[in-house]
């Protein structure tokens, strides 16, 4: 797979979760932020080859690459227990299918310290260059659990004492009367279905998101992810 620009590059790189077989950069670019992705390439023992502008556009897909393409491997997934960190923050993404959506509610999540994104299992792969860019690389960063069975997922982190919440507005509470201190899981659906029968099953506590007007439609996912995300991190971080 080729990954494109300086933003996905250097992430692919740092954030560790899929091995990088090759760098092919512009021969003409020598900018600041593209001359310290290729020394990192040379720590970390990654190839590099300097090219003509005319082969990099070849090899390219879209236009906004910059000069700097990199080769990877595919995206390693990571296991719920090694998101379990202390005070952990997990989220459930169900039904986001759209990549630009899917890559701006990572964006936010990672931003406000989430420490594990549980999607159900699908195959991603020809649309990661997209989610990569409308993440801004944080797709690289954030830990991603992918599994057949999200009910399952939940019932087993509730058994390392993680509380779960739901944003649903029925028999729900204020976002911001829940209790968010020690490890959390917010589970959030996508505005056409929303989230399963069976997630909800699993579920805590629902808890709906306060609006100032008398509007009933519910925020889209990455707008409900930015509210509920950075009001865990207000809670753990701000309010003492």
């Amino acid at each position: 797979m080729i990954i494109e620009g300086n933003v996905s590059v250097k992430a692919s790189i740092m954030g560790k979760k899929r091995k990088v077989l090759c760098i092919y950069v512009d021969e003409k670019k020598h900018d600041k932020d593209t001359l310290w992705i290729l020394h990192r390439a040379e720590d970390f023992h990654i190839p590099v080859k300097k090219m003509k502008r005319e082969e990099i556009d070849a090899m390219a897909t879209g236009k906004t690459h910059g000069g700097l393409l990199a080769e990877v491997g595919n995206r390693m997934y990571q296991s719920i227990d090694e998101c379990l960190e202390e005070n952990a923050f997990l989220c459930v993404l169900e039904g986001v299918e759209d990549p630009f959506n899917l890559g701006y509610v990572i964006r936010t999540l990672y931003s406000a310290g989430c420490t594990g994104l549980i999607l159900r299992n699908r195959d991603w792969s020809n649309v990661e260059n997209t989610i990569m860019k409308s993440s801004a690389g944080a797709s690289e960063y954030l830990s991603i659990v992918t599994t057949d069975d999200i009910s399952n997922a939940i019932r087993y982190v509730k058994t390392k004492g993680v509380k779960c919440y739901a944003a649903m507005r029925k028999d729900a509470i204020s976002c911001y009367d829940a209790n968010y201190m020690g490890s959390t899981l917010i589970a959030i659906g996508g505005e056409m279905r929303g989230l399963s029968k069976t997630v909800l099953e699993e579920i805590d506590q629902n808890i709906y998101i306060p609006y100032a007007n008398d509007f009933h439609m519910a925020l889209n996912a990455a707008g409900a992810s930015a509210v509920l995300a950075f009001e865990i991190y207000r809670q753990r971080h701000i309010v003492r």
